[in-house]
């Protein structure tokens, strides 16, 4: 049996496979954050509400949302920047 010897140019091209991997991965199992606006539905399993809660949310004003037609729609980024605004013990 022979010895393959590996080299750190193997050793890193190994670790640019993984972690391209593990992007591709990651993007396909948050797939919420592929779309711009999310409906209740999705908003409440994204952030795991009950219906009331989320509805306090906009009476509130804690979620921004924009209603066309009937269906309520949010902007993802706007809930990503409601999460960070309300991180607790922030260090």
């Amino acid at each position: 049996m022979a010895a393959k010897i590996i080299t750190p140019e193997d050793l890193n091209e190994f670790k640019d496979d993984l972690l391209e991997n593990i992007k591709k991965l990651i993007n396909r199992e948050s797939g919420a954050s592929a779309k711009k606006w999310l409906k209740s539905p999705e908003v409440r399993k994204l952030l795991g509400l009950s219906t009331g809660t989320l509805q306090n949310f906009r009476i509130n004003g804690t979620l921004p949302y924009t209603k066309m037609g009937g269906v309520i729609y949010y902007d993802y980024e706007e809930i990503m920047k409601v999460l960070e605004q309300n991180t607790v013990n922030k260090n």
